[in-house]
């Protein structure tokens, strides 16, 4: 798949502890609603720019709509638990509504732009297919490359094929799990960067999702912790030369993907808050500093 839209998925980043910054701390439940109403308010105007852009945005980008979709089913019910929290519990299921209802809509589109995508890729629409962590864990920075390979060698359409391969969609009507040596010399290749690195831990993340443990998927788990432990080093680069725009999609996809994976670590305050600073105000996106409009992804 390209390189989900997952510019929505700021919510993940109040569901495990998060680390310093110029924020208030998570210590108290006023500052727990402080930077929940923060994150709502972002998403609530994000929403807005995805219902009006609906016929333009991709199956990419309407997969990390429904991750969010899970996420807030999750979030509502825990903070339905806790007084101060309790509105913006009936906030987050009102946007839950709204974010499924646009899925639903999308269908229409994503039918008419590009139907075998959709009919491969449909099924990570699916209510139910994105499964949350139950338990969090960190990243070793023992496990990170020496160095990383260039990523011109990298091929999307590669890679889409062995996610079908994986999910079992293609037109051969295969079962899913399949793996073949192609898939698995490119899925588990060392020193990937970019989105080649979170293509190979989509593909693991997702062979979770559809229960595949035979072969190779045994050390899935071990896969996974190798692929986020660089993407951590990524990510702590692109914060050092400051979050450089061409930086700032991947940084994002990369604490999705791994919080999918169940690692804490990418969740700091001090991302939060610049992922935040990020947004337009008045459209609700994510677009390049010095841009008019956004473009929908």
């Amino acid at each position: 798949m390209a390189s989900p839209g997952l510019l929505l998925l700021l919510l993940l980043t109040v569901l495990p502890p998060l680390w310093s910054s110029s924020l208030p701390g998570l210590d108290t439940a006023e500052s727990k609603a402080t930077i929940a109403d923060l994150i709502l308010s972002a998403l609530e105007r994000a929403t807005v720019f995805l219902e009006q852009r609906l016929p333009e945005i991709n199956l990419d980008g309407m997969v990390g709509v429904r991750v969010l979709e899970e996420q807030l089913k999750s979030v509502q019910e825990k903070w339905a638990q806790e007084p101060l929290l309790q509105p913006l519990s009936l906030r987050v299921g009102m946007l839950g509504e709204k974010l499924e209802a646009a899925i639903q809509r999308s269908l229409h589109y994503l039918k008419l732009s590009d139907p075998k995508y959709l009919r491969e890729f449909q099924l990570t629409l699916q209510p139910g297919f994105w499964k949350l962590p139950h338990a969090w864990i960190h990243t070793d920075a023992s496990l990170v490359y020496p160095t990383f390979k260039p990523q011109d060698s990298f091929s999307e359409e590669r890679s889409d094929a062995c996610l079908v391969q994986l999910l079992g969609t293609g037109t051969d009507s295969s079962e899913p799990c399949g793996l073949s040596d192609l898939c698995r010399s490119l899925m588990t290749k060392p020193g990937c960067s970019g989105y080649c690195l979170s293509h190979q831990l989509l593909f693991f993340l997702w062979a979770r999702m559809r229960g595949c443990t035979q072969g190779p998927f045994q050390q899935s788990q071990d896969y996974i912790n190798l692929f986020c432990a660089n993407m951590m080093d990524l990510n702590r680069r692109a914060e050092a030369i400051g979050y450089a725009y061409p930086t700032r999609d991947i940084f994002m996809e990369n604490i999705m993907f791994c919080g999918m994976g169940g690692f804490s670590d990418f969740y700091k305050l001090r991302w939060l808050e610049a992922i935040l600073s990020w947004q337009k105000q008045q459209e609700g996106c994510f677009g390049e500093p010095g841009e008019l409009r956004c473009c929908p992804g």
